[in-house]
């Protein structure tokens, strides 16, 4: 562990390694705990005090106490799912909302984008890549075609900027001809928007440097693995962003020199197909 450094565990292989055990053990050292790529795709099983618990959005650091938890820039964010995830640990006991910090530009996972999931990998019929079906894709799809929509926007305009984006979505279901009704994903997802609004919602690049000036030490939390990495991963059969340390720099907003150490994790065997 390194002072004003941000230390990376990541996975080495296609994920499923046992990072959820490894962060378990290391997030008491540290001062912050943060994710930095991937959405709901994730899944880090975590014991505490006799419980198992499931984090798919949120960072690990959330047992202990008096840490600060941040949600990046490079992770997409599924509101209803986030807020299913959260209430399940309020209602153990654990206060989030002090202690959960969500970045401005973490970038929203739309019912719609789930439905894209679905269309596209129906279209590619036998060479479909075996998505988790979470939207995940999609979502970095517009992304980086600059169309989509991040936390930040359900601060401002909010309705026009979801009911624009949506709008294009139908138009590209309408072309492939794909069914749909998310009248009640949509109801929930809406929920949750409403519950995002709770948190604090911050320019996490400004607060976790500003955190490595103070002294403090960060462990960033990685999702999948190496080699479901989107560029030096098994392509295609990757997923949809970096999971390597260069992910963790621009999925935070810091600098290459503020890596400090890496932990790699992998496992006597791989599970992929």
């Amino acid at each position: 562990m390194n002072k004003g450094k941000v230390d990376v565990l990541l996975g080495l292989q296609w994920g499923d390694e046992g990072k959820g055990k490894v962060v378990d053990v290391l997030t008491p050292k540290y001062d912050v705990v943060a994710r930095f790529q991937g959405g709901p795709n994730a899944g880090h099983t975590l014991e505490f005090e006799g419980q198992k618990y499931v984090l798919r959005s949120i960072p690990s650091g959330i047992f202990q106490g008096g840490k600060v938890n941040i949600i990046g820039n490079g992770v997409v964010l599924a509101p209803d799912l986030f807020m299913d995830e959260a209430k399940a640990l309020e209602a153990s006991g654990h206060d989030l909302h002090a202690r959960l910090h969500i970045s401005k530009k973490a970038h929203l996972i739309m019912p719609t984008h789930r439905v894209l999931d679905a269309a596209y990998e129906a279209q590619k019929g036998k060479d479909k890549v075996g998505t988790t079906g979470k939207g995940i894709g999609p979502t970095y799809t517009d992304k980086i075609s600059r169309n989509g929509l991040r936390v930040g926007d359900i601060l401002e305009n909010f309705e026009e900027k979801y009911a624009k984006a949506k709008a294009r979505h139908e138009a590209i279901l309408k072309s492939l001809n794909f069914d749909y009704d998310i009248t009640e994903v949509e109801k929930k997802w809406l929920e949750g928007v409403e519950y995002l609004r709770q948190f604090p919602i911050v320019d996490s690049e400004h607060e976790i440097n500003n955190i490595l000036k103070s002294g403090k030490s960060v462990l960033c939390e990685g999702a999948q693995g190496t080699m479901l990495d989107v560029d030096f991963g098994s392509y295609p059969f990757v997923t949809s962003s970096n999971t390597i340390c260069a992910g963790a720099c621009t999925g935070l907003g810091i600098g290459p020199n503020k890596i400090g150490e890496v932990y790699g994790i992998m496992k006597a065997y791989c599970t992929h197909s």
